[in-house]
Parts: structure tokens; sequence; C-alpha cells
């Protein structure tokens, strides 16, 4: 009869286990709720075992938002081809289940958690709020954005963040719905800057120029459109 041995794990392999294993623990409760010996367990190691390879609890877990940040980012990566409007809409998609996939790990990503002001959590969500911005801006082809353009694209950004985490306490609107609505906010940003600024509406034709008819941007001017006569009666 033969009995099975369990594989040693290099340095690297095990940390990497141990922030997968935290970072499946996080994605379903708090991470001030999870405690170290929780982790040890799911990983099937003893808890000493766990300090060997982690300081503190603190340093595990940000190693496990540094690859929660590193995942979201790349929900923003898209290739440049179609119409702007699909390619925000699936990138919203993108966004939006990894929010609905790791609730409680996101709160705590944009909130800070157990780390709430550290240099570090700031900075990680920072990379995630930057990455995003460059992705949007390559997909204007705009290298330069002019100030307005930049305040469209960072405000939109800022509201697709705490729109998300609004949403989770609840989940009361239907996700595919908010995604869309997130497309919508964008067009939204960028129109209310268009009427005020000619180089915002010079943007804005070369995007709506590229929408089909049954894109979610000619979607948005559709149901605005339906909204007018109804809006002139009530002014009456």
């Amino acid at each position: 009869m033969t009995t099975g041995v369990r594989r040693r794990m290099g340095v690297e392999e095990r940390r990497r286990q141990l922030i997968g294993v935290a970072l499946e623990l996080f994605s379903h409760r708090s991470p001030d709720d999870v405690s170290i010996d929780e982790i040890a367990a799911a990983a099937g190691i003893s808890r000493p075992l766990v300090y060997h390879y982690f300081p503190g609890k603190l340093s595990l877990y940000e190693a496990a938002l540094r690859r929660a940040a590193e995942d979201l980012a790349e929900r923003f990566v898209e290739p440049h081809e179609g119409p702007l409007g699909a390619r925000l809409l699936r990138v919203m998609g993108r966004f939006l289940a990894f929010v609905d996939e790791h609730g409680p790990g996101f709160s705590a990503l944009m909130r800070g958690g157990p780390a709430v002001g550290s240099s570090t959590t700031n900075a990680l969500i920072d990379s995630v709020r930057q990455a995003a911005y460059v992705q949007i801006l390559t997909h204007l082809r705009v290298a330069d954005p002019p100030a307005r353009l930049e305040l469209v694209v960072r405000s939109w950004i800022s509201l697709a963040e705490s729109t998300a985490l609004i949403w989770l306490d609840g989940r009361r609107i239907p996700r595919a719905e908010l995604e869309l609505q997130l497309v919508h906010d964008f067009a939204a940003l960028a129109a209310v800057s268009a009427a005020y600024d000619e180089e915002m509406a010079a943007v804005l034709r070369g995007i709506l120029a590229e929408e089909p008819a049954e894109g979610p941007f000619a979607e948005l001017i559709g149901r605005l459109v339906e909204l007018v006569p109804q809006a002139s009666e009530d002014l009456r």
C-alpha cells in the first residue's frame, strides 16, 4: 500500500497560494472578519507557517489587495475595435462582474479595509484609477487630453467606482441595466462638457459619428428624445 506524500511548496509558490486563499476569503467576507487561523486552515498549513511567509495579517492583506488591483485594472483593457459605446459596455461588464464576484474584497480595496489610509493601499487604489484613465484615453485616441476631457474621464471613473459600492448594498438594480447606465453616464458627462467647450464638442462628434443605430449611445439619445415632448408639456 502506498501513502500520499504532500508536496513541499517553494517560497514563492506558497506565498501565491496564501494570497489566493486570502483573496477567496476576502471575496465573501470583510477582511476585518477573516482571521489568520482561517487563512491557515483554508491553506492546509499551521498558523505559525503563515507568519513565516507574511509578517502579519496586514502584509498578507496588502499582497492580496495588490493582486486584486492588478486583476481589476486588467478589466479595463479592451481591443480598439468597433464603436466606443460597445467597447465601454464590455468593459463595464467585466468591471461589474469583478465587483459582483468579489464584493467585500472590492469594498476593502476601494475603502482601504484594515489598511485604510496606508500609503500602500492608497497607491494601489490610485494605480487602478490611473490604469482605467489611460485605457479610456487610448480608446478616444487622445494622447494629450484637454482639461475638460480629463475631467470627464476621471469623473466617470469615480462615478463607476462609487456606483458599484452603492450597488453592492442590496444589488437592487439588475447588473446588466447598471452596466448600460454607466456607459450612458459617460455619454452624458461628455455631452454636458461639450455644451461648454468646442474641443469636447469635437470629441463627442467623433464618438457619435462611429456609433451605430443599435449602439448604447444611440439608445441614450433615443430615450432622451422620447422625454422631450413630455418635458415640454410639463413646463407649460
